[in-house]
């Protein structure tokens, strides 16, 4: 059943990219790495839902978002780019097949770095640490990455930017691809998360897969 939720505040994270805040319906529950079916609250945007992933903690009386817009698509993540405080949308009960299956590697493309948003902050609440876990995160250039200060300063996480459209970059400039995971990961080690655009996922998951890592250790998510 959809849920009216009111954005609290609003605020940048990148040049296209927003954190927003709203207030939490009584009883709506999710786990770190889940998303919900999000539409906004108003005339002619009601049916047209996005999955988007909650990136706070599960015991907050909030419920946020980090949200890439795309103003030359003319749809829902423009609208939400100019939301205000006080704008309602709806979501729908939470959903998804990513969450915190143990240590392991954490591989995102672009906004598909939101589900672990929520699982690093989490597993970092609880253990204080991230020892064990690494982060390979692919963008088009720097300024496309997603709370980048927050990743870093994260205590024992081990971290790979990367990025395809900046060759002056101070990061690598590599597609993510069986070439570069050789060299960056310990295929007989930890769980596998995959989270981004879908033809992302499938070159990730072939690629990991040839390196030799078992299927069951690969959780995958297409946030498309």
């Amino acid at each position: 059943m959809p849920h009216t939720v009111t954005l609290k505040k609003i605020e940048p994270v990148t040049h296209d990219t927003h954190h927003l805040v709203f207030n939490r319906p009584d009883g709506y529950q999710f786990e770190p790495g889940q998303a919900t079916d999000f539409s906004l609250d108003k005339d002619g945007w009601r049916d047209e839902k996005r999955p988007f992933t909650f990136v706070n903690l599960p015991n907050s009386d909030t419920l946020e978002f980090v949200i890439k817009s795309y103003p030359d698509h003319d749809g829902v993540t423009e609208q939400i780019g100019q939301m205000e405080p006080g704008d309602k949308a709806l979501i729908e009960d939470a959903w998804g097949a990513i969450h915190d299956e143990g240590k392991g590697t954490f591989i995102a493309g672009g906004a598909g770095v939101t589900p672990f948003i929520a699982i690093l902050r989490h597993r970092l609440e609880k253990q204080g640490t991230l020892d064990g876990c690494k982060l390979i995160f692919s963008n088009e250039t720097e300024a496309d990455i997603i709370l980048r200060n927050e990743f870093q300063s994260m205590n024992g996480l081990e971290i790979v930017f990367t990025v395809t459209e900046q060759s002056d970059s101070s990061v690598e400039t590599h597609r993510i691809d069986k070439t570069f995971l050789k060299s960056h990961i310990t295929p007989s080690e930890g769980m596998y998360y995959v989270c981004g655009p879908e033809p992302m996922i499938d070159d990730v998951v072939e690629a990991l897969k040839a390196l030799g890592v078992d299927d069951d250790r690969i959780v995958t998510e297409d946030l498309d």
